[in-house]
Parts: structure tokens; sequence; C-alpha cells
């Protein structure tokens, strides 16, 4: 299983592996070098003769300076253009080993390639002054590479207005959450970690692989029944939007749960009839029995905010002891009408908010949730003691003190109904008895699989939320291939 890091994260490690006794310096020729090596490899790629660095007066500056100087060294042309005025002690030193051109103000000549090293991950406001105009003057290039993150790429892979779009980013030492949320796929370009002798000084984010979810898909025993497998119940005893819990019902049939049941109340009980005649389909009365010894209970699908079902998510969190999943109108009605029902409860609790669900939830802007996902999504999770699925394009997984980040999926699943297909197949996983962390990551994985899949055969365009369902299967298959 690979990781990644926050900035900060990153900065602890830069610093433990320089009190073991590595200097700053050799780390910044280490990186140097690594960059020097993909600038060079993209010149001959390219058939380009000369790179421009751009340089700021960080220690992201001071790769750049090292990689000129190296490219120089190995007969390539290579000048830097530096508009700082100040500098860190060994951006100072490389830049006075660096015998090269250094404009001072932007050349006349155009330059096909450019090397963003303006900004490290010390970025805590957008760029301005300098570092502004060297970043719209990459605009200007047929190809960019960046040192170790776009310059304006913010923490948890926030773009500010002004931010490079590379081709290409040469990361250093450790991959970076930012590089791979939110906007980081869309300006990062190709992503290479370098291996500059940094080891992680914390524990990072999971980054889950297909090996890694395959594990929980091991061969079945040929002595085995239904039972074997879980139930899980797609409870409906409010639904305003009927199709979402069809959705979750279907995609619960794929998961590998023994039993997929359906708890309706009228008048979505006569219309479930016959659409679904792999599932289950109870009628909604009171809760308990049949509903309460479900192994797995999803809920919140299509139902509407209402007081009444404020009012049955609270006596399930009181009398249940299975694992409770909450989804989209269930997360948005504990909004409205209380937080605190959640921190006095019986069962395990998975929330998959989106966003604004989870802006909701927690009382604060969309912007800021999105800005510190991570560490929003782990407050609450903590605090609430839930695991949470925080879902956007990268989805962060946490109980609070763990962390993944989901890797698969596709512009493709940007549509009504997506939400619904992976609650479902997450009540199914939870049913057949894999733990709430575990189980929001593997079913983030499968879900984003055969989101990918739909994408590949129909186009990102043309994909439905039922074109993912019928590829969970296939999804599932690839993993152990």
């Amino acid at each position: 299983m690979k990781h990644s890091y926050s900035n900060l994260e990153m900065r602890l490690s830069d610093a433990a592996c320089i009190e073991r006794g590595t200097h700053s310096l050799v780390l910044m020729e280490r990186a140097g070098e690594a960059l020097a090596n993909a600038v060079e490899a993209a010149m001959e790629r390219l058939r380009i003769s000369d790179a421009l660095f751009l340089c700021g007066g960080g220690n992201n500056g001071g790769d750049g300076f090292v990689a000129a100087r190296l490219l120089k060294e190995r007969g390539k042309e290579a000048a830097v253009l530096c508009l700082a005025e100040k500098f860190s002690p060994d951006c100072a030193e490389v830049k006075r080993r660096f015998q090269g051109e250094i404009f001072n103000r932007i050349p006349r000549r155009r330059y096909a390639l450019m090397v963003d090293c303006i900004l490290g991950t010390g970025i805590t406001r957008a760029p301005e002054g300098a570092a502004m105009h060297l970043i719209q003057l990459t605009k200007q290039a047929d190809y960019v590479i960046s040192a170790d993150l776009p310059s304006g790429l913010m923490e948890n892979g926030i773009a500010a207005k002004v931010c490079v779009r590379a081709d290409e980013t040469v990361t250093m030492g450790l991959m970076k959450n930012c590089l791979l949320m939110a906007d980081g796929p869309d300006v990062s370009g190709k992503v290479t970690v370098a291996n500059i002798g940094i080891g992680p000084a914390a524990a990072g984010a999971f980054l889950w692989e297909d090996r890694d979810a395959a594990l929980f898909y091991p061969k079945k025993k040929s002595n085995t029944h239904k039972g074997s497998f879980g139930r899980a119940c797609l409870f409906a005893a409010e639904a305003e939007y009927t199709g979402a819990v069809f959705l979750s019902a279907s995609s619960c049939l794929r998961s590998g749960a023994g039993y997929t049941e359906l708890v309706a109340a009228e008048p979505l009980y006569s219309s479930a009839v016959g659409k679904l005649p792999s599932a289950v389909l109870r009628r909604f009365e009171a809760l308990g029995g049949e509903i309460l010894s479900s192994d797995c209970i999803a809920l919140g699908m299509g139902a509407g905010v209402s007081d009444r079902l404020y009012a049955q998510i609270a006596e399930l969190l009181e009398a249940y002891t299975g694992t409770l999943v909450i989804d989209a109108d269930g997360l948005n009605t504990i909004a409205k009408y209380g937080c605190e029902v959640l921190k006095e409860k019986t069962c395990r609790v998975v929330i998959t908010p989106h966003p604004k669900e989870f802006a909701r939830l927690a009382g604060k802007p969309v912007g800021e949730v999105l800005e510190n996902a991570v560490e929003e999504a782990k407050t609450f999770a903590k605090e609430y003691g839930v695991v949470v699925a925080l879902k956007n394009n990268r989805t962060v997984i946490t109980d609070g003190e763990r962390v993944a980040i989901n890797l698969t999926g596709t512009p493709a699943l940007a549509k009504g109904g997506s939400g619904d297909v992976l609650t479902g197949f997450l009540a199914g996983t939870c049913a057949r008895g894999v733990a709430p962390f575990e189980a929001a990551c593997l079913a983030s994985y499968v879900f984003g699989r055969a989101g990918e899949l739909a994408s590949d055969a129909l186009g990102e365009y043309s994909v439905t939320a039922e074109d993912v369902v019928a590829r969970l299967g296939e999804a599932i298959k690839s993993l152990s291939k």
C-alpha cells in the first residue's frame, strides 16, 4: 500500500531527515539531479535544445539552480530567470555555484520548455508580485515541468487563481496530498516521485491499490451459503425520490452480501414490487425485528429532510448494534436537527457526504471544507466517533485517526445517482463483515473502478448510474488480474 502526505507532514519528514545527519544541501543536490534528469529526458523527447528555469528565492528555487547547473555540466543549454530579492541560505549557496546566465527581467526570446521552481509547499496564500508574473509566464511555453508541485497549488489540491499548469511534475521525496486531490490532478500533469532519501515522519494517508482491495475478495469456500455473507438492509421508511433507493439496492446486490433487503413504506413499497426480484422486499411498519437484526442498514437516499426521519435515525442509533450507513438526506436531516445525536449510539456509523452535505454538518462554508478536506474530515470523525467518506473527485476516508485517499474514479461519475450506487455497495460490503473504515475504502475503490470501466466503454458524458452498477462485478474481477 502506498501513502501520501500533507505539506506539513512533508516538512516534518524533511526536517527529520536533516536531524538524522543528511545536510540540507545534500538533499537539494539530490532533488536538483532528479529534476535535471527529467528535464534532459523531456528535451530529448521533444527535441528542444534549451530550457528556462524560473526560480524563486526559497528551496524550491534552489532545486532549480542545481538542476540548471547540472544540465550545463552535461553540455545542455539552460538559463535561469530569477526575480527574487531574498533567498534562503541553501538557495543562495547553490545560486552562487551556478555559472550560467541568470536573467533578472523577463527575456524577450521565447523558451519552448520552462521549468517551474518558483514556489514550494510553504505557500499559504495566492501568489502575488514577482511569483505571480513568473507563473503567468509559463503560459507561453509549449511544455512545463514543475519541481515538487506546480506553483500556486495549495494544501489539499486547491489551485490559486494564478497557478502553473504543468505537463509533468517531479515531486521530491514523498507523494503529496495536494497533487492528488481537487485541482491537483488537473494542474500537475504526469507525476513522478523522486527518491532523494527522505523517509516519512508521519503516518500519511493510505493510497489503496488493486492488491489491497483484492485481499477482501478471497476465493469462496465450496461449503458455504447465503447466510455466510451477511444481510444488508436498504431502509426507506421515508422516500421523496424513489429512484435513489432502487439504485442503492441494485448496487448492494453486486456487493457480495448474502441478502439485500429493501424495507419500504407506502407508496414506495407498492411501486417496488417486482422491480428487483433478487432483493427481499419488506413493508415497513415499525423499527425492530428483521430490520435490527440486519448486519448493515443504509438510509437517507432520496428520503427528503424531515423530523420523522430524524426520529428514526435517533431510534436506530440507540437500539441498533450493527453498522449504520447514513447518506444524502439522512445527513441533511442530522445537519438540520442536530449532530449531537451521533454521539450517543450503540452501533458503528459511516457517513458519506459530498462537500456541501459535509459543510452543513460541520457548520462551515464549503470553500473552507475543500481547503482543509483531510483535517476537517478527521476532526469530525474523531469528535462524533464515526467513519467519514468525504466524496469529491478524490474521496477522503477517515475514522479520526487513519486517513485514506481514494484514487479510482472518473469525471463520468459526476452525475445524479452515483452517490446512491456507492452507498448501496458500501452497505453490502459492511454486511459481509468488512470493518467500517476498510469497507469505506474498499467500496470507494471498487465503485471508482466500475466508473472507469463504464467511462472507457461509453465515454465520460454518457455514463449513467445504472451503467456503473452493471460494471461492479467486472471491477471486482479486475482486481485479481
